[in-house]
């Protein structure tokens, strides 16, 4: 049990359910639900997809301890590697399962699919060997994996990609802003990087309230942007006030749960309000398991 406990603590399953919603997200952003009667729902293509992001962004994240285990036995020597729970070995096999797991997954669903979580691949091992060591290009590069994990959502109809490309860029923002300030969590961090934080977080509401708008879904759509922004914005500024890395800690933790609230945002701003209720339950399933792993 306490083997199975460090395994589960190196994927972090509080946040693979978030990565689920962004699936999700992106499903209801193609128009898959559009023209289907729930009761038919054809569900084997969701559940390849939701499959494949489980396995990516755990082996992506396992990967993410395998590349920081030297850094980790100074400044985190309580975690599954350092501290000797889970060998290096056992650990790269792990995310090695995952990684293998996600891609033939989606390749199962469509080839479209299957190379997006090609490219999230190389996109999150890129970033864990390299891109979070740059100042700039790491925060991107980190976002990029979350973009394309919408996109993964959005190839349940692989010939809407092309034409929903551009939404992908919202996470990267999104994310890009989380990187930026999780690297205070630590040793603490400067306020203005905090500040600019907050710029992209209003930035990325205002562009979902605003393609909410075009889609004529403006009202439900404010509801769940609301409740977004009051969980990332409150620890945020407690953040700017006192910027400690307890603080910055708490800042990271409910800026990445809070996807599912962004994530609920997207179904509602495209019409399908049932699929954010859905979206929404995984809220407390992604709190729950906070509680019980890390989620940095």
């Amino acid at each position: 049990m306490k083997k199975l406990s460090g395994y589960l603590r190196l994927i972090r399953p509080a946040n693979i359910v978030t990565s689920v919603a962004d699936v999700l997200a992106g499903i209801t952003i193609s128009g898959f639900l559009s023209d289907k009667d729930l009761t038919y729902l054809p569900a084997w293509p969701i559940i390849l997809l939701c499959i494949s992001t489980i396995g990516l962004y755990g082996g992506g994240i396992v990967f993410n301890d395998v590349f920081d285990a030297s850094l980790d036995a100074t400044e985190r020597p309580e975690r599954p590697i350092p501290s000797g729970l889970i060998s290096l070995r056992e650990a790269s096999l792990l995310g090695t399962l995952l990684l293998t797991i996600g891609i033939v997954s989606a390749f199962l669903w469509h080839p479209v699919s299957g190379w997006i979580a090609v490219a999230i691949t190389v996109a999150a091992l890129v970033y864990n060997k390299w891109g979070k060591h740059q100042n700039i290009i790491g925060p991107v590069n980190m976002g990029l994996c979350r973009g394309l994990n919408l996109l993964l959502g959005i190839s349940i109809l692989p010939l809407i990609v092309h034409d929903h490309y551009y939404i992908a860029f919202v996470p990267v923002v999104y994310i890009a802003a989380i990187t930026m300030i999780s690297r205070g969590e630590v040793h603490g961090g400067g306020k203005s990087i905090l500040y600019f934080a907050g710029v992209l977080y209003l930035m990325v509401i205002s562009i979902i309230l605003l393609l909410a708008f075009q889609q004529g879904h403006v009202i439900l759509t404010s509801i769940f942007l609301l409740a977004f922004a009051w969980m990332i914005l409150k620890p945020l500024l407690v953040a700017i006030k006192e910027p400690i890395g307890k603080n910055i800690g708490k800042a990271v933790k409910a800026g990445v749960i809070s996807l599912i609230l962004m994530d609920a945002a997207w179904a509602a701003a495209f019409g399908a309000w049932y699929f954010a209720l859905v979206i929404l339950l995984l809220l407390p399933l992604s709190l729950y398991f906070s509680k019980l792993f890390a989620v940095t």
